[in-house]
């Protein structure tokens, strides 16, 4: 919002747009003038005016179309509606189509100064939260979002992309991965990132439960329905829903949800009255679908309705990159949380972490780094606060691709250093001493595996 707002008057009647503009200019605003719609985006277009007062009655468009294309045009308008034609149907209509309040001819100066008043004040607020937003988000970045690796980084710049379009998306990845984080990010990046962002998880509810979720239930439509209910895509209006789990749908379930997509129509659960919505589908499944509509588990076309734009999130095991970068990230999260800004992590512990395969992903990762923070006494995180499941383990099973020629020694009965030691010399064999390929076939950045090299004293020769 500029220093000196901005108002733009719509009106047919010179009198009235003069009169408007000798009351409000000497009050401090600057006031822009336009005799009908066309006027009036052409002034929109040059000017972006923080307030636009429209006649409802205009000689060649209605007011209601001024605040349609000011919709399109400016970021976030404010439109404020008057006529001497005033009904409540046609107030109704106004403020269901975005206009911010709705007056009646002839305008009292008193009521006009008070609904400017209010509207900049709101224009204010809401420009000062969308400011310090972009501000938590440049200084913080997103929760759990780090993108070290190649494929994240490939991954968030597709989400990028697909994000500003209308599109259904389909995320695929393990349990665990991040995928209602990438979910969240969508809705971030998108036009409806001011509209509500509502998540249902499908495989906590069985099929009934489901679908009086996602559709809603008129009061008596089953026993226990003493009211009726509102459901997730009537409140997802306008905005984004995201089934989690989309895979563990049955069959009603699959059948109403294809109609939704189809044309945006569905039905409470015991009502004939057809109801529509215009709601973002984003949905995310651990599964295979292609198997599962192979198995007649999931229905074919709903699965080509879903798969629009499909996103895989790689496991954690698969861009180890990110875990270093993930764990100082949690570390510093539950410490700030738990009034522990002073702690620190030791190397021994972060090559422990680094090496573990980590089959839970993200959320396994951020589950162990809360328990080591909380049950640490001392100022610095050590090998001994990593959880004895995942020390027992060691680096085993770190690389799937492994292939050498002998069974690896058991952890319980061997150190963990000299097992590395020798884990790394059988790849170095294996790889022909190709330093690069034995890395990425242990799982481990190139710098790591130099690092270890010479603190064991292996030579690739």
């Amino acid at each position: 919002m500029t220093i000196r707002p901005s108002i733009l008057i719509v009106d047919d009647e010179k009198n009235i747009r003069e009169g408007f503009s000798k009351f409000l200019t000497p009050k401090g605003y600057e006031v822009l003038l336009a005799e009908n719609a066309s006027d009036a985006i052409g002034v929109m277009r040059q000017e972006n005016p923080d307030v636009i007062l429209t006649d409802l009655k205009l000689p060649d468009q209605d007011g209601l179309f001024v605040l349609e294309m000011a919709r399109q045009i400016l970021a976030d308008p404010i439109v404020i509606v008057f006529t001497a034609y005033g009904t409540v149907e046609t107030a109704v209509q106004a403020m269901k189509k975005g206009a911010y309040d709705f007056l009646v001819k002839p305008v009292h100066p008193d009521a006009l100064e008070s609904v400017l008043s209010r509207a900049l004040a709101n224009k204010k607020l809401k420009d000062e939260n969308q400011d310090l937003k972009k501000e938590l988000q440049e200084n913080q970045g997103h929760d759990n979002i780090i993108a070290e690796s190649r494929s994240m980084k490939e991954l968030l710049a597709t989400v990028k992309q697909v994000a500003p379009t209308q599109s259904t998306v389909l995320i695929q990845g393990e349990s665990g991965s991040g995928k209602e984080v990438i979910a969240h990010l969508i809705h971030e990046w998108s036009t409806r990132k001011e509209m509500p962002f509502v998540t249902v998880h499908c495989a906590a509810l069985n099929e009934s439960l489901l679908l009086s979720e996602l559709f809603g239930h008129e009061k008596g439509a089953f026993t226990g329905a003493n009211e009726r209910k509102i459901g997730r895509f009537e409140k997802a209006h306008g905005g984004t829903l995201f089934l989690d789990e989309i895979g563990e749908i049955k069959d009603e379930g699959q059948v109403k949800l294809l109609r939704v997509l189809q044309n945006g129509e569905f039905e409470r659960v015991g009502s004939t009255k057809t109801l529509k919505v215009d709601v973002r589908l984003i949905c995310a499944t651990n599964k295979n679908l292609s198997d599962e509509v192979r198995n007649g588990r999931f229905r074919e076309d709903l699965f080509y309705r879903i798969n629009v734009i499909r996103l895989d999130v790689p496991p954690l095991r698969n861009r180890r990159e990110d875990i270093e970068p993930l764990l100082r990230f949690f570390i510093q999260h539950y410490a700030r949380l738990n009034h522990k800004n002073y702690l620190t992590i030791q190397e021994n512990a972060i090559q422990m972490l680094l090496e573990y395969p980590w089959p839970g992903n993200v959320r396994e990762l951020k589950n162990v780094i809360e328990r080591m923070v909380v049950l640490c006494s001392e100022k610095n995180l050590t090998y001994s606060n990593i959880p004895l499941d995942i020390r027992e383990q060691g680096s085993d099973g770190n690389s799937p691709t492994t292939e050498d020629p002998k069974p690896l020694p058991n952890t319980r009965n061997f150190q963990i250093k000299d097992m590395e030691k020798d884990l790394i010399k059988r790849k170095l064999v294996a790889t022909g001493g190709n330093k690069l390929k034995a890395a990425k076939e242990l799982g481990i950045a190139r710098k790591t595996l130099y690092r270890k090299l010479k603190e064991y004293g292996i030579s690739a020769q």
